[in-house]
């Protein structure tokens, strides 16, 4: 009987696509996706840009795999702490799929177009300090929220504009958002944006990795 290994995720849709991607990479295997909601789902207060390098998205599925409720996590590879936690590694890395912030905004006005004293909503200290940079004249909102929720504050007026990872809509399908793709010289991202991370407890990483060779041998992929 094939052993079904399970997979541990945030609850967000982009979260479950890309735990969906993850499984897509092993065809021969079969996942179960459990979910568990990390203190960075729970706390829609706390800034983003007092807890960057940390494990605010992250802790729960870490635990959880210390535990060995799962056997593997998956991240997005920005949202990894800065110090793996011990006894976790991370075993397995994806190129990514888009590594440029995007602009969006009502009326798809590109950023150097927006009038002076315009609200653009983010999270990030990175993106803040960029914004500042090359539009001294705007406002800055701190957001919080999923990419849905962040959207839903556009659609609602009380932004003018959001910075995006690109990758976060084209896994939405939500490519028809994208104002502009931002140039990494005014924009220089983090260095695993638009990657995904699989992370697994290293005492247990031999035994599902030869799962997944097995499974693989036995499917003759």
């Amino acid at each position: 009987m094939k052993r079904v290994l399970k997979l541990g995720s945030r609850p967000s849709r982009l979260a479950l696509r890309q735990a969906d991607e993850i499984s897509r990479l092993f065809p021969h295997a079969e996942f179960q996706v459990k979910v568990y909601h990390t203190l960075g789902d729970k706390d829609r207060i706390t800034p983003l840009s007092d807890v960057e390098g940390l494990d605010f998205f992250t802790r729960e599925l870490d635990e959880a795999l210390l535990r060995e409720e799962i056997d593997l996590a998956v991240h997005s590879g920005k949202d990894l702490p800065e110090v793996t936690p011990c006894g976790l590694d991370v075993v397995y890395q994806t190129p990514p799929i888009a590594q440029n912030d995007c602009f969006v905004s009502r009326g798809n006005i590109p950023l150097s177009r927006l009038s002076k004293d315009s609200r653009v909503g983010t999270s990030s200290k990175r993106r803040k300090e960029q914004l500042r940079n090359l539009r001294p004249d705007i406002l800055i909102v701190d957001i919080r929220g999923n990419i849905e929720e962040r959207l839903q504050l556009l659609d609602a007026g009380r932004v003018d504009g959001l910075i995006i990872a690109q990758a976060a809509l084209i896994r939405l399908g939500l490519e028809d958002k994208i104002t502009e793709v931002l140039n990494l010289k005014d924009f220089p991202v983090h260095p695993r944006q638009g990657s995904l991370a699989l992370v697994a407890k290293r005492e247990r990483w031999q035994e599902v990795k030869s799962i997944l060779l097995e499974q693989a041998r036995v499917t003759g992929n």
